[in-house]
């Protein structure tokens, strides 16, 4: 979701209970799963909801954001903190825990062993800690930035350290290394402002966080790879969001005025490769590769997020999805664009709408995608044709509330070994089954682990 920094944007912490403010965590809330509540839910016939948790505890009103997962687990950040589910009954997921931890927007990871958290910070603090107040960008002293937590245990996550990067950290995508078992960190922000110092313009580069294997405490900064050295388009500050495809060493990078493929060979100096600036683009803001490393997906988060987008008056070619063929080899290659995709169903006026985060569905041979819309909800298309997708199915909620428009909806919506679960901003976690052709076979397709932002190959 796109941020503003300004001197005026602030989150009031919850307030937290005894034993959870000694701790600084706010552990092991109980919840039952159910189904989807009555809200005028719609849903095409291979879409098949199974279960729904709604936001509570410590996170009731923290606005929920993005998913990460391990084995059976899955892990919701949110402004506030995380959420720690037990999924290994996708119909009746379960609460392990909730670790209540202030500073928005909490875009997750997980290592590929399952032993570490990463949460993203990009609200000024006092200091890196969960007991953290909140700060002041105009206070060279405040904190953005990493939070490291163990995990191994998972119904006590356990704080390890936090790690300040330039601007803070709106979101962080998860690199393993290459010819090392250290971890990357690619981390995205933006929005820099004279009268911020830990946040001065230009701004023009990431921040990378070295995670020494075996020493999570000793993880820092070691580069600030300048991906724009001219500058990049006239809206370019730095990137929103990185989706790195280590085996071709490639990423692309969605970064506010631009799209850009990334060459990742060297993982702590990734090097901008080509870019695109589209005229129906108003914010670069997530990317995807298709299995073959061909083509990839670009979108764009007109109106932040928080603007209802999916109308006819908007139209089908703005805050939709941009996909984009990928030409020629090293670095004469080039993003040679093919179409945009938008859901086909327009939205009300009190519904926030347009093209936000998702990853494939393993079906082999073709592209099929699932992906969030706020409250336009789920939509899974077919995108083996980049010159034609087509909307094969879709989940969708009637609005949050149908008299003023009110943020809400699917912040992302993932699959994840044969389901698809969706992080509502306002409802919680919605798990659902999709069904048709091709969709056995990707439930074949089993992971350890899935950060969305950091794509590994399938069988085809």
């Amino acid at each position: 979701m796109l941020e503003f920094r300004g001197r005026r944007r602030s989150r009031r912490p919850l307030a937290l209970g005894l034993a959870a403010a000694v701790a600084g965590l706010a552990l092991i809330v109980p919840s039952v799963a159910a189904q989807p509540p009555d809200d005028d839910v719609r849903h095409s016939n291979n879409v098949h909801p199974v279960a729904n948790v709604p936001r509570q505890g410590p996170l009731r009103e923290s606005t929920h954001s993005d998913l990460a997962f391990y084995q059976n687990y899955a892990f919701q950040g949110s402004y506030d903190g995380f959420t720690v589910y037990d999924i290994s009954k996708p119909h009746k997921p379960r609460t392990v825990t909730q670790v209540h931890c202030p500073g928005g927007q909490g875009d997750v990871s997980v290592s590929p062993d399952g032993s570490l958290l990463f949460l993203s910070v990009d609200y000024a603090r006092t200091d890196s800690t969960c007991q953290s107040e909140q700060g002041s960008y105009e206070d060279p002293n405040s904190w953005e930035g990493m939070r490291v937590f163990d995990i191994s245990d998972k119904a006590n996550p356990r704080y390890i350290k936090g790690i300040k990067t330039n601007c803070g950290s709106h979101t962080h995508t998860m690199v393993p290394g290459k010819n090392t078992d250290d971890l990357f960190l690619y981390v995205s922000s933006y929005n820099p402002d004279p009268a911020f110092p830990n946040c001065q313009p230009p701004h023009d580069s990431i921040s990378v966080v070295n995670v020494p294997a075996g020493s999570p405490s000793d993880a820092k900064v070691v580069a600030e790879p300048v991906l724009f050295p001219d500058g990049g388009a006239a809206g370019t500050a730095g990137c929103h969001d990185i989706t790195v495809y280590p085996e071709y060493d490639l990423a692309g990078g969605a970064c506010m005025g631009d799209g850009a493929l990334l060459d990742i060979s060297d993982r702590v100096e990734p090097r901008v490769i080509t870019t695109v600036e589209d005229p129906n683009f108003a914010f670069y803001h997530s990317a995807t590769f298709t299995n073959d490393g061909k083509s990839v997906l670009f979108t764009d988060e007109l109106g932040g997020g928080g603007a209802p987008t999916c109308n006819d008056e908007v139209g089908p070619k703005k805050g939709a999805n941009a996909i984009y063929d990928i030409t020629g080899s090293g670095d004469d290659r080039e993003l040679d664009f093919q179409s945009y995709y938008k859901i086909p169903r327009d939205q009300t006026d009190t519904e926030n709408c347009v093209a936000h985060n998702g990853n494939l569905i393993p079906v082999p041979g073709r592209n099929v995608y699932v992906q969030s819309w706020y409250q336009g909800g789920v939509s899974i298309f077919d995108f083996t044709d980049t010159t034609a997708p087509k909307e094969i199915g879709y989940f969708d909620r009637g609005p949050v509330n149908e008299e003023y428009l009110t943020l809400g909806g699917s912040w992302s919506a993932y699959y994840y070994n044969g389901y698809v679960y969706s992080s509502d901003i306002t409802r919680g976690l919605d798990v659902m089954k999709v069904t048709g052709p091709g969709m056995g076979h990707a439930k074949q397709v089993q992971l350890d682990v899935l950060n969305p932002q950091t794509q590994y190959s399938y069988p085809e």
